[in-house]
């Protein structure tokens, strides 16, 4: 049982069951045992490989959308270029490597990054050397100015609330003990506002996810972009709708029982993008498009075919292995999805589409 276990079984004694939402965050970012509070997780020696850890085309190629994007809404100065989560800075610094030969978009950015982790700040002021960069541990203290933000692999890390829908209600999934093991079970029934809309697309037994940070998050991007300009990309596993328990756990690259050593996995959930868009509002989503169609767009086999000229061997098998990993439909290609925001007035981002008043970018 790791320390935390032994933590969360007390309290779960004392004070009853918890739930999954509450579960997560203290096994993400408990202060002295969460899992990113104290490891670097990325990489062959983490637990998970992220797209920008995957290959440079990915930063690349999303720092030449959001440079385009800039450039399409007249290029304000100054302006704000974030990204919620970013892991060791390598998609912030693949992002401002290609971005470089852009004209005056280096003079006008002023680099933001989200993130709590103690261990993963380090790693992005080191990878970053010699920009200056501004920490925040919330969205809410960005700068009040055009935003161009970026979030890979953020939302699904978020903590999420779980509900299986009984009769015309619900009963919440919660973190409870038996036997001093940590396991599921449900409350009495609920009446959950937040989900009712689900009613009409569920049956009895069906479970549905509920991501109580994204709202507030949602709102200040919403707020800053509608206000002064900008775009958002969102990529990430899941789907405009989710139903079903798409709670995991990972580590060392396996999948893993999330109850089994918290604190020593890293947990995470699919998103459910139409909460976003509508928590976005009055922003304009894009078409909701899979990862790998979005890279295509932009041109990631050209880049792939440029890049390929100068390798061989165990090099270029490497590199064609990325170049698949982050766009076949049976790796990232379909299951991770773009979701892109700007005011209703903004040309269309690059690699992104919509329709007139679209009520679903499905």
């Amino acid at each position: 049982m790791t320390p935390l276990a032994t933590i969360l079984a007390r309290q779960i004694a004392t004070t009853g069951p918890v739930s999954v939402a509450d579960f997560m965050a203290e096994c993400l970012m408990n202060p002295g045992h969460g899992y990113y509070a104290t490891c670097d997780p990325f990489g062959t020696a983490g637990d998970f490989t992220t797209a920008p850890e995957i290959s440079q085309m990915f930063g690349e190629l999303l720092g030449l959308a959001l440079a385009q994007a800039w450039l399409d809404q007249g290029a304000p100065a100054p302006f704000t270029l974030a990204e919620l989560g970013p892991g060791r800075g390598t998609l912030m610094a693949d992002i401002l490597r290609a971005t470089k030969n852009v004209p005056s978009f280096h003079a006008a950015l002023q680099v933001h990054l989200v993130e709590v982790s103690p261990v993963l700040k380090d790693a992005q002021a080191k990878a970053l050397t010699p920009y200056t960069i501004h920490h925040h541990d919330h969205v809410d203290t960005l700068p009040d100015a055009p935003l161009f933000l970026v979030a890979n692999e953020f939302f699904d890390a978020l903590p999420i609330r779980q509900f299986q829908r009984d009769g015309t209600g619900w009963r919440e999934r919660q973190i409870g003990l038996e036997d001093d093991r940590l396991t599921f079970g449900l409350t009495f029934p609920l009446h959950v506002r937040d989900i009712e809309h689900r009613l009409d697309d569920t049956r009895d037994g069906d479970l549905v996810e509920l991501c109580p940070a994204a709202p507030a998050i949602m709102a200040q991007i919403a707020t800053r972009i509608e206000a002064h300009g900008g775009a958002a990309l969102i990529i990430d596993y899941g789907d405009w709708r989710s139903v079903g328990d798409t709670l995991q756990a990972v580590a060392s690259h396996e999948h893993v029982d999330p109850l089994a050593n918290p604190g020593a996995a890293d947990l995470t959930a699919h998103v459910d993008f139409e909460a976003l868009v509508r928590d976005a509002a009055p922003l304009s989503p894009h078409l909701l498009t899979p990862q790998g169609l979005f890279l295509e767009r932009l041109g990631i086999t050209q880049r792939a075919h440029t890049l390929a000229a100068n390798l061989t061997g165990g090099a270029l098998d490497t590199h064609i292995n990325a170049h698949r990993r982050l766009t076949h439909p049976d790796e990232m290609g379909t299951l991770f999805k773009v979701l892109g925001l700007t005011r209703a007035d903004a040309p269309d981002l690059p690699g992104l589409t919509r329709k007139p008043n679209q009520a679903d970018p499905a």
